[in-house]
């Protein structure tokens, strides 16, 4: 599985200072026809970028939430081609935007006796050429038992390699995750290992259970801790399998703030990401110089 692509030191000392960027979450129900939900991406895509997004999340299983595990075995693409591969670099080409894709299915390169069952739970990252730019398997897999609901990712789901993964962009540095991820605060402070991020993007399905309990207190956690952004696209209703997804798409500031909120149905929400903000809120609490545990 691939990891971003190191920067070159040399290049980023000299490099502009980054600059802030409108943000766009794109919240979906998602259904079992992949076709449907491609155009309806295409169609909140659109409507973001004409708002001036330069950067837009798509949620977790963003093109199909399937009738059976099965479903989303046999939509996996390999690494590099398909159609749900091949329409995402068209899309983030068209108009012109940093693409990061909640996450598709794609077949794993290792084989363990089991893989051959299973897919990758993988978000790419466009740049506005459409050429990827960053990849993250999800590493974390989620299982739950509740109240005539159960979840076993591992079933179906390849679990990534452990690393984290960081995108460059003109508008900072991005860290990249899934879902599930959330619970693990270890995983996000490893993305600044190097550098803070500017940015952590989640795109998640959470179940209802789980999200009325604690989707906003981990949210809003996970910026405050790292004095980042947090873009959240999620899946937020009812759905064709029966499936209900929390919803609350969210941008949240470096304070923890909520600056723009979707808590259900299809729809796109919008903010922005001010390096000012960041800068002042880091000068104020250096809490990140504080750290004593690498």
């Amino acid at each position: 599985m691939s990891d971003s692509i190191p920067p070159d030191s040399a290049a980023l000392k000299s490099a502009p200072a980054p600059r802030n960027a409108r943000l766009a979450s794109i919240q979906m129900v998602s259904g079992t026809d992949v076709a449907r939900n491609l155009a309806l991406a295409a169609k909140l895509i659109a409507e973001a970028a004409d708002a001036g997004a330069e950067i837009i999340g798509l949620p977790e299983y963003f093109p199909l939430l399937g009738q059976q595990d099965s479903d989303l075995i046999r939509a996996g693409e390999s690494f590099g081609r398909g159609p749900i591969q091949d329409w995402l670099k068209e899309i983030a080409s068209r108009h012109r935007v940093w693409l990061l894709a909640g996450s598709i299915p794609v077949l794993p390169e290792a084989d363990d006796g089991k893989s051959g069952k299973r897919i990758c739970n993988t978000m790419l990252a466009l740049d506005p050429d459409g050429a990827v730019r960053a990849r993250y398997d999800k590493i974390h897999l989620f299982s739950f038992t509740g109240v005539r609901e159960r979840y076993e990712e591992a079933r179906v789901i390849y679990p990534g390699k452990v690393a984290p993964v960081t995108l460059e962009t003109p508008f900072g540095r991005i860290g990249l995750s899934i879902c599930y991820d959330l619970r693990f605060p270890e995983l996000f402070r490893a993305m600044s290992r190097e550098k803070p991020v500017d940015l952590i993007f989640l795109p998640a399905a959470f179940t209802v259970t789980t999200g009325r309990a604690h989707w906003e207190i981990l949210t809003s956690a996970r910026a405050i801790e790292n004095q980042c952004y947090l873009l959240a696209s999620c899946q937020g209703g009812t759905h064709e399998n029966g499936r209900r997804t929390h919803g609350y798409s969210q941008i949240i500031d470096p304070w923890g703030e909520i600056i723009a909120q979707k808590k259900r149905g299809e729809g796109v929400i919008l903010a922005e990401l001010d390096h000012e903000r960041i800068r002042q809120i880091r000068q104020t609490l250096p809490a990140l110089t504080h750290r004593r545990l690498a």
